[in-house]
Order: structure tokens, then C-alpha cells, then sequence
């Protein structure tokens, strides 16, 4: 055998090809669930690769590899993605970086606790975009990371870059922005509670959204807002109506963190309006049974609570599901609201037989410490829900009869309001003839 023969044949090696790249992508795709962190290695080799030419294809890559680094809970990842595929921007449109940008933040917020971390990404790419010259990306972050402060409480900060955002936008007239702005502004308001601001803000949105195309999740999220304000002025029929809206949005698009929200305001306000029963009729249709859980479970106890009049049943709801509870504000602050309603009308039900009662025997019956109960007959009467005097002396509260008016108190006051006609009109008099 020669020595040529020993040798051994080296094969010349092809460069990767399009083709190549595509069966890396799907290969990638079908091992997302079985092997995420083989997947991810794929799709992190597809996005570093110089070879692959395929902008479409490095932009799934990039989303793709995010969303699966949010999965593992590694936000910190993606912002050093986010960092490294910064040059691959330069051959994209604007719009386009924009898009992936916003899609790769959107990945980093279903970490949980990672507001800080997007905050803090939010504020580098702002930098980087105002490097850049890219006027559209840069309102998009700072239009996010108003919405971000408003999760770290930082509410001042918001407004204040709300303020700046709205001066610049409404010059360029960026319509679908603006519905965005206004939208967090009322947010921002409504946290703060000033509730006339909040639907100040929430019209402005509303009329923007009139004129163009709004998409559906940003419609979805106006109606919800717009049920949240009604329901602090107490008008919760038609805070149910806005919710329904919102549910039936959230729900056709698939947004089923979003739906599972609308549907549990709407069971709330059921609760509210005092038709307790009407809730388990709700969370037996055909399209609220798919988002059967804890969160519903929840609201269904409570109504159930609210339909007994039981304050230990519903203390029990709250303590079973803390976390479905108390971490939604819009569904504690409700809560609170139905809570101080049940405990008078529990109150006056068990005082109405007594003309002088003792508080500890109260307190006993309704199954409350006895200084919170003789704290809340204190304010009730204080309110005028009934008529009574606490005699912290003798531990007992003693309760009186409505008063009732006798006709002479509106004979005065009808007198008082003629008198009052007549000064008025004599003083006019005296200013025609004075002139």
C-alpha cells in the first residue's frame, strides 16, 4: 500500500448554508419543552453566528433564546442578549429593533421579581437609543418604564416622564402612543387615588383610540381601567359591563394571564352590586370554567361569605387565599369595602333587639375582640347608622329610637328659605335703584 493511501482523505467542509440554519431552528423548537437548555443552546449559537444571513431567522432566535432565559428565571441573561445583538440592530429598520426590543423586555417581566432588572434595562437601552439617534425606540422604553414605576411605587418619577412624553408626542401626533400614555397616566393617577385625574386621562385615551385602529389588548386594558374608576365612585353595574368588555377581549385574543383578571373584577362587582348567588352561574359557563383555579375558587368563597352574611366564613376565605387576595389591590380594596359592610349590617342585626347592651356580649355573638367592636359601634354611630351612646364605663351601649321630626322643623325651614327670597329680591331692588 502507498504511503498516499495511508493518508488519511480530508473532505473539504461546506460553509453552513440556509438550509443548515433552518433545521437548527426547528430542531430547537421541538426540544423548547422536553430540553429547554439544549434548545437554548442552539438558539444562542444561531444568534452569535456570522454566518447566518437570515435576519428573520436571528430575530426568532433572539426572541426565542429570551423567553426561554425568562422561563429558568435568568433576566440577567437577557439583558446581556439584549447587550450583545446590539450591532445586529444596525442592519435593521428602526420599527423592527423596536419590536424585538419590546418583545425581549416582555420576556424579561414574566420573570417573577424582576421589575428592578427591567427597570434598570429599560434605563440602558433608553441610553443606547438616544446614542443611536432612534427617537421611536426611545419613547417606547420610556413610555414602558413610566408603566414600570408605577410597580416600584415610584409614582412621581412616572408623571414626571409622562408629562415630558405627552409634550413630545403630541407634536409628532402619534395617536396609538398617546392612547398608550394617557392610559398609564391614569394608571398613575388612580394609584395615587385621585380619581378626577384618572378619568381625565382615561377620556383623553378613549378619544385618541376613536380615531385609529386600537389594537386589542390595549382596548382590553382601557375597558378594565374604565371598570376600576366606576367601581370606586360604587357604580359597579356598570363597572361589570366594562369588565364583561374586558374578559370577552383578553379571552378572543388567548391573553389568559389578562382574561382570568377581567373575569375575577367581574365576579367582584357581582359580589358588590349584592347579588352574591349570581357568581357560581358566572364560573359554570362554558367560557369561564377554562380558567378554574385558586383565583376563582377564591371569589367563589367569598360570595359565598357575602350570600351567608358570615364574617367568620369570610375571614377564613382570607386567610386560606392570601396570596389571591391581598396581592390584587383593586380585589383587597373591595374586599375591605364588602368586609366593613357585612360587620355593620351583622352589627345592627344583633343590636336591634337590645335597648342597653352589654359590648362584650356583642363582641361574643359576632365572634370579634371586643375593642374592635367597640370601636366600629363608635364610628357607626359617629356616621349616624344608628342612634345610640357607648358608656365605656359600664361596658354597655345603650340604643334609642329613630327620632322622629316633627312637621314644625319644615315649616321653619320653609319659612327661613321665603325670608331668604325676599332679602334677595329687595336687595336687587336696591341696586336698580341705586343705578
Amino acid at each position: 500500500m502507498s504511503q498516499d493511501a495511508k493518508k488519511p482523505r480530508t473532505e473539504p467542509v461546506a460553509h453552513a448554508g440556509p438550509e443548515h440554519f433552518q433545521k437548527q431552528a426547528n430542531r430547537a423548537a421541538e426540544l423548547e419543552q422536553a430540553q429547554p437548555a439544549e434548545a437554548l443552546k442552539i438558539y444562542e449559537s444561531l444568534v452569535h453566528s456570522p454566518e447566518l444571513t437570515d435576519d428573520k431567522l436571528k430575530e426568532i432566535a433572539i426572541i426565542r433564546a429570551a423567553e426561554l432565559y425568562a422561563k429558568a428565571g435568568h433576566s440577567k441573561e437577557v439583558s446581556k442578549l439584549l447587550v450583545a445583538v446590539r450591532p445586529f440592530f444596525n442592519s435593521l429598520s428602526k420599527a423592527r429593533t423596536a419590536k424585538i426590543v419590546r418583545l425581549v423586555l416582555d420576556a424579561v417581566s414574566k420573570v417573577p421579581g424582576s421589575v428592578k432588572v427591567q427597570v434598570d434595562l429599560c434605563k440602558e437601552c433608553i441610553e443606547w437609543a438616544k446614542e443611536e439617534k432612534r427617537t421611536f425606540l426611545r419613547q417606547r422604553l420610556e413610555t414602558k418604564l413610566a408603566s414600570l414605576y408605577i410597580q416600584t411605587k415610584d409614582y412621581n418619577l412616572s408623571l414626571a416622564l409622562l408629562a415630558q412624553l405627552l409634550k413630545e408626542v403630541k407634536k409628532l401626533d402619534d395617536k396609538p402612543l398617546l392612547v398608550e400614555l394617557h392610559l398609564i397616566e391614569s394608571q398613575v393617577h388612580h394609584s395615587l387615588r385621585n380619581i378626577a385625574k384618572a378619568k381625565a386621562a382615561l377620556t383623553a385615551a378613549r378619544t385618541h383610540a376613536n380615531a385609529i385602529y386600537c389594537p386589542p389588548p390595549l382596548q382590553g386594558e382601557i375597558e378594565r381601567q374604565a371598570g376600576m374608576l366606576h367601581s370606586e365612585e360604587s357604580d359597579f353595574k356598570t363597572a361589570y359591563s366594562y369588565f364583561y368588555e374586558a374578559f370577552e377581549t383578553f379571552n378572543g385574543i388567548e391573553d389568559a394571564t389578562n382574561a382570568l383578571v377581567a373575569l375575577k373584577y367581574m365576579l367582584m362587582t357581582k359580589i358588590m352590586t349584592g347579588h352574591p348567588e349570581e357568581v357560581q352561574g358566572i364560573i359554570s359557563g362554558k367560557v369561564a370554567l377554562k380558567y378554574a383555579g385558586r383565583d376563582v375558587e377564591a371569589i367563589r368563597r367569598v360570595a359565598a361569605a357575602a350570600k351567608q352574611r358570615s364574617l367568620k366564613d369570610f375571614q377564613a376565605t382570607i386567610d386560606a387565599y392570601p396570596h389571591e387576595i391581598r396581592d390584587d389591590k383593586f380585589i383587597d380594596r373591595s374586599l375591605t369595602q364588602l368586609y366593613e359592610t357585612l360587620l355593620q349590617q351583622n352589627l345592627v342585626r344583633l343590636i336591634e333587639p337590645f335597648s342597653v347592651v352589654e359590648i362584650s356580649h356583642v363582641a361574643e355573638l359576632i365572634g370579634l375582640p371586643k375593642d374592635l367592636v367597640e370601636q366600629k359601634l363608635s364610628q357607626m354611630i359617629l356616621d349616624g347608622k344608628f342612634q345610640g351612646i357607648l358608656d365605656q364605663g359600664s361596658n354597655q351601649l345603650s340604643v334609642y329610637d329613630e327620632p322622629k321630626l316633627s312637621s314644625m322643623y319644615q315649616t321653619g325651614l320653609d319659612s327661613i328659605d321665603n325670608i331668604s327670597k325676599v332679602v334677595d329680591s329687595l336687595y336687587d331692588k336696591m341696586g336698580l335703584l341705586r343705578s
